[in-house]
């Protein structure tokens, strides 16, 4: 049912709450300028106006044409694109503009957490997204960016392309920006050369002051335009109460500039004009050559979501858009396409290439029934789908929002450099304060030179990068590997693990199961045996079931089916209680123990054994082999038989072996290990889950089961046991670059300092100094995406 606004008649939107209480009535309003308006009315005793109108009001225009679109967010089929729901609460990733430091995060993330409804928000400063969390019964998202925007930010909700455009949009200011300082600063700097060298020396002092004019001229639109971003983002700051990087920056310029007006119009005393251009055109430099490189950190998951197409076409043959796909529409997909929705496939046999989920080059054959994920390649046939999930819930869309979690992680040590970062801005506000009252006793003239290379040479730029950018690189790298992050301390946990605890079959085995015999101990024959067995391990999600499908067809009817998580399954067969699984289970019978075999029973009589076989994968035993050498112990940790266990376990000189492990057995194991024990738990199905949240640091294959990926820090995209050795050496490649960040940006501003405090440090070497680190830092960072690093 539609309602009109009680102030200008309009329709009011859906899902919106704008409401004032007039004539002892709450009335609705289409809009906050509406609402505003109406409030004013009332507030001001004019409620006598609503009771004798002979028309509708005018639609108030109170508020900005931005802000007004923000109310369209909170449409249920708009934020069904992105919007992730659970309850009430409701998660998005959104993109930031203006965010260029730490301190801007920081005040996002104080301002935001503080509002009713919100439950978390988290900003990252490399790739400028943050993931804002919020009960909407509480408050509405369309509030939430209002805030934001309130705050000097632009935000939206994350899109690859727009946020590609805002960034080259962005980019294209810099240039314009950095275009009007380098002509500016060439004019001014042959100006001052000529009056620094006395060329002009026996001109009129009307002359020189001439030259001062024309360099003022030349000066005031780089610190009017091409200084902008810098006020911006010192003003954002002291409106938050909190000091960002830019306050400084902000503050040496328009000292410089004041000054030298000031000595202009008085016709005495030092001009800093050429400094004021040369300053900004540095820093923009400088700004423009870190955004250049955190792009390029950022880029490798945003780049992800574009391999989904825009448009699929249905069954029928018509052309739909992809972000209006539900769960159930059909479609088709034609060679050589990007598969538009993760979906299983309804008709066809096909290769698909899953390169950018796996890091493998060789398509993998795919036919009716499989799963397939949006963004791969559909290399040969045409073929049908039946899609699974929706854009936003997507396999890449997942991954994506997974790392950029994985990326707005702090280390312990990254916490304490942004604390001490933004206490460190007021701390050189007030040297270089107590630095000018120093020199202006004792060499007055030099006394604001001296003051401007503190403010600048000491600006915590450097410390503000140094584990951001370090930890996008290394998120973004182990995506390039087949890792997807999934917890926030993956990468420190890493670098501590010396114990690998890892399940057998499905990860040290292929997982590949294969009934090779079926012996009957009863009046039932073959295919009624398999026919049985099939129909109860149907209730269970494990690669010994897998095996039976392959094996019968013509499955039982089996009901009243009870799934005894690491001991079998039981069921009902034709009034028969049946039982499938280990002896124990199935028979009763604790020591009997046959290798690689699996009991049924009918009304607890013995009627057949199943004997498999599960081939080791090819790297395992270099796997273990590689751990040894790096000092890590190796434990196998299973469900199956010790026979078994035993029998893998010699083959790639596993360390120690615990087998017949029910889950809680597994879980109870990893609390026996002493407090030097560093765990790394590596599984793949259900009865793994338990442990798998138990350990420090837990992997899920990637071809195990969703409780088994729900429960764990990291999945395996792919089965190349290999990729955890290379995970690991990145994280401590990680950890070493962080180091090296810190320890350099530190130590930069603990030597320049003191030098700049005593004078030795022009101006201009300190905008260099300041400028140079921050992109040192960023560089080096960047190494972490090289393919050997």
């Amino acid at each position: 049912m539609k309602h009109s606004c009680y102030h200008c008649g309009e329709d009011v939107p859906a899902n919106t709450d704008f409401i004032v209480e007039i004539l002892d009535e709450p009335r609705k309003m289409c809009c906050p300028g509406c609402q505003a308006v109406a409030q004013t009315i009332i507030d001001s005793g004019l409620v006598s106006y609503y009771q004798y109108r002979t028309e509708m009001a005018e639609k108030a225009d109170l508020v900005p044409e931005q802000l007004k679109a923000l109310i369209n967010y909170d449409n249920e089929d708009v934020q069904s694109e992105f919007v992730r729901k659970n309850d009430n609460a409701s998660e998005v990733t959104l993109s930031l503009e203006g965010v260029t430091c730490a301190a801007c995060a920081w005040l996002i993330e104080k301002q935001i957490n503080d509002k009713t409804g919100v439950n978390s928000i988290r900003v990252n400063t490399t790739t400028n997204r943050a993931i804002l969390s919020w009960d909407n019964t509480e408050t509405k998202l369309s509030d939430l960016l209002s805030y934001i925007h309130n705050l000097g930010y632009k935000a939206a909700p994350f899109e690859a392309d727009a946020h590609e455009a805002n960034y080259h949009q962005s980019m294209k200011q810099y240039l314009y920006r950095l275009g009007v300082a380098g002509l500016a600063s060439m004019q001014v700097m042959m100006l001052a050369v000529a009056l620094y060298f006395e060329v002009f020396s026996d001109l009129d002092s009307e002359f020189k002051q001439y030259l001062r004019i024309v360099s003022l001229l030349f000066a005031t639109p780089v610190l009017v335009y091409s200084a902008l971003p810098f006020y911006l983002n010192a003003w954002r700051s002291i409106k938050g109460r909190t000091l960002g990087m830019d306050v400084p920056v902000s503050i040496a310029l328009i000292f410089a500039y004041v000054a030298s007006v000031v000595a202009t119009v008085q016709e005495k005393g030092e001009v800093f004009f050429e400094s004021v251009s040369m300053f900004t055109f540095f820093l923009l430099l400088g700004r423009f050559l870190e955004m250049r490189a955190r792009r390029k950190a950022a880029a490798a998951s945003a780049n992800l979501l574009k391999l989904i197409p825009a448009m699929a076409t249905k069954i029928d043959g018509t052309q739909v858009p992809v972000r209006v796909l539900q769960p159930g529409d059909k479609i088709r997909v034609l060679p050589g396409e990007h598969i538009p929705a993760d979906g299983i496939i309804i008709s066809g046999r096909i290769h698909v290439d899953e390169s950018m989920l796996t890091g493998e080059a060789i398509p993998v054959v795919k036919s009716v029934g499989d799963l397939v994920y949006a963004g791969s390649i559909n290399t040969d046939e045409v073929f049908e789908l039946n899609v699974t999930a929706t854009k936003a819930e997507s396999m890449l869309a997942s991954i994506v929002r997974l790392q950029d979690e994985a990326q707005m992680s702090k280390p312990k040590i990254a916490q304490i450099a942004d604390v001490i970062a933004r206490y460190f801005v007021g701390a050189i506000l007030t040297i270089a304060f107590a630095t000018w009252l120093y020199w202006q006793q004792h060499q007055p003239e030099d006394a604001f030179w001296i003051m401007l290379s503190v403010l600048v040479a000491t600006c915590p730029c450097a410390l503000s990068l140094a584990t951001p950018t370090a930890i996008t690189c290394a998120t973004s790298r182990m995506g390039d590997l087949g890792l997807l992050l999934r917890k926030a301390h993956v990468i420190e946990t890493f670098c501590k693990i010396n114990h690998l605890v890892i399940d057998k079959t499905g990860t040290l085995t292929k997982g590949e199961i294969r009934i090779d015999d079926v012996s009957l101990y009863s009046v039932y024959d073959k295919e009624t045996c398999l026919s049985i067995a099939a129909a109860l391990e149907e209730h269970a999600n494990h690669p010994i079931a897998k095996a039976f499908k392959q094996v019968s067809t013509n499955n039982a009817i089996i009901t009243e089916v009870k799934n005894v998580i690491g001991f079998g399954i039981q069921g009902v067969w034709q009034e028969k209680t049946c039982k499938i699984g280990n002896a124990k289970f199935v028979l009763g019978n604790e020591n009997l123990s046959v290798p690689s075999s699996i009991f049924l029973s009918v009304d607890d009589v013995h009627v057949a054994t199943f004997s498999y076989s599960d081939p080791i994968r090819d790297e395992s035993k270099t796997f273990i082999a590689q751990l040894h050498t790096l000092g890590v112990k190796t434990t196998l940790l299973t469900g199956d038989s010790l026979i078994n266990a035993n029998k893998v376990a010699t083959k790639i000189n596993m360390d120690t072996v615990v087998a017949d492990a029910t889950p809680e057995d597994k879980l109870a194991y990893l609390r026996t290990l002493g407090k030097d024990d560093i765990t790394l738990m590596v599984g793949d199905g259900i009865n793994d889950a338990p442990t798998l949240s138990g350990a420090h640091l837990s992997i899920a294959m990637g071809g195990g089961t969703d409780v088994a990926k729900a429960s764990a820090d990291v999945v395996l995209l792919g089965d190349k046991l290999s990729k955890i050795i290379s995970a690991r050496n990145l994280a401590l490649n990680t950890r070493k670059i962080i180091r090296q960040n810190l320890a350099w940006s530190l130590g930069y501003n603990l030597l320049i300092l003191p030098l700049a405090v005593t004078g030795y440090v022009a101006p201009y070497i300190a905008v260099v100094g300041m400028s140079a680190s921050s992109i040192i830092v960023v560089t080096n960072s960047l190494r972490l995406l090289k393919k050997d690093g």
